[in-house]
């Protein structure tokens, strides 16, 4: 037996453990400790409990035969509505390009509660070959548990040799629990995906050190090799709907029981992420100072756009984190972008390649945002502001 194992008869019923325990998975009953739901042998309840009740067993190694390891997986994600999240397909479309040079098939992961037949289809068009399918009322409240034991299972029956996630908050909550449970690594917030065309393994890159330098990180003795990947910085695939594609019914893993349920959601406070947004005014440090960020909101104000800030800013207090554009905030691909005093470091340049159209000023014509901006205007980005604005009170 492997996992965290508890000895009744030396449990004395005390309940330090379950207090301990970061995500409930321990609890009292008839004063003693049950084991339920999410426990992730992080160890932390051995050192709380007084008698040495509870130990964690392991196997001695984790043994994989990679030879028989072998296609790629997408596991997609649906939001509360039950639609699916553009991010799944931005990941199959990547994904498709890496089984081509792999010379694999392509697989998607699905389980909801309803209209998952559906679905299945738009992720065949979208460039699965395979779309194994696990449709079940455990899956409506979109809790963590159901969702990793069905992934594990299906690793264990089918093998991928790469396993992706979007790095949403769901996929960030699952994908790491997967990765333990299987014993492999897991690359969280990957930014490019490759395949070395010597080894066959998957290249996954991410920033490191605060975004200073991105590092290339590879699993080359576990399987599967798993990532998750931002949304909005792969692009989206053309869907196909002549594309034909494989169904595999799954059922839910024997003896699962839900042990959580979500009683009650609280809505968050209505605000447009940057994200999403259609026309962006972006600031960098060539503003000046922390006052001339007031002219950034009023032209973003008047041109109905949100209001976006190269790294440095958020650094220095001038705007929050969730403003911050680039490879360690958040990647946008908006119809326009206005860029304000933004010098262009490489991360923050990964982040912006998407925007349909980059208008950009500042005044160091060796400035790098001018290597991928559509327009550029060699001038005193503060001045230009002052003259947008007031052109655009004039129009109206």
């Amino acid at each position: 037996m492997t996992g965290l194992i508890i000895d009744r008869e030396n449990c004395i019923g005390c309940g330090l453990c379950c207090k301990s325990c970061a995500v409930g998975a321990l609890t009292l009953q008839n004063r003693k400790a049950v084991l339920g739901e999410g426990c992730t042998l992080c160890g932390i309840c051995l050192q709380s409990c007084p008698k040495n009740a509870l130990s964690i067993v392991k196997e001695d190694k984790a043994v994989f035969d990679l030879e028989d390891y072998k296609d790629i997986w997408v596991v997609c994600e649906r939001n509360e509505q039950g639609e699916l999240l553009p991010v799944s397909f931005e990941l199959l479309g990547k994904a498709a390009e890496l089984a081509k040079i792999r010379g694999c098939r392509l697989g998607a992961v699905l389980a909801g509660n309803a209209d998952t037949e559906s679905q299945a289809k738009q992720l065949i068009a979208a460039g699965a070959d395979l779309v194994y399918l696990c449709e079940d009322k455990m899956f409506a409240e979109r809790l963590e548990p159901p969702f990793y034991r069905l992934i594990c299972d299906l690793i264990k029956q089918y093998q991928p040799e790469v396993v992706l996630f979007g790095a949403t908050d769901f996929g960030r909550s699952v994908a790491p629990r997967v990765a333990a449970r299987r014993r492999t690594g897991l690359t969280a917030d990957c930014t490019v995906l490759e395949i070395d065309p010597i080894t066959g393994l998957l290249q996954q890159t991410r920033p490191a050190f605060g975004g200073n330098l991105l590092a290339t990180i590879i699993c080359p003795n576990h399987r599967p090799q798993m990532a998750t990947v931002r949304p909005g910085i792969l692009a989206m695939p053309v869907l196909d709907f002549n594309r034909s594609g494989e169904v595999i019914a799954c059922s839910v893993p024997q003896g699962l029981v839900q042990t959580l349920h979500l009683l009650q959601t609280e809505p968050a406070a209505v605000s447009t992420s940057i994200a999403e947004a259609e026309i962006i005014v972006v600031a960098g440090r060539g503003i000046g100072n922390a006052k001339n960020m007031k002219l950034i909101y009023e032209l973003a104000e008047l041109l109905g756009a949100a209001v976006g800030v190269s790294r440095p800013l958020v650094d220095a207090g001038w705007a929050e984190y969730r403003h911050q554009v680039g490879q360690t905030g958040f990647t946008v691909a908006p119809k326009l972008m206005l860029s304000f005093g933004v010098s262009g470091a490489i991360q923050h340049l990964a982040g912006i390649s998407r925007s349909e159209r980059i208008i950009a000023v500042n005044n160091d014509p060796q400035a790098p945002i001018f290597e991928i901006s559509h327009y550029g205007l060699i001038a005193d980005c503060v001045e230009v502001l002052k003259e947008l604005i007031v052109a655009l009170k004039n129009e109206s």
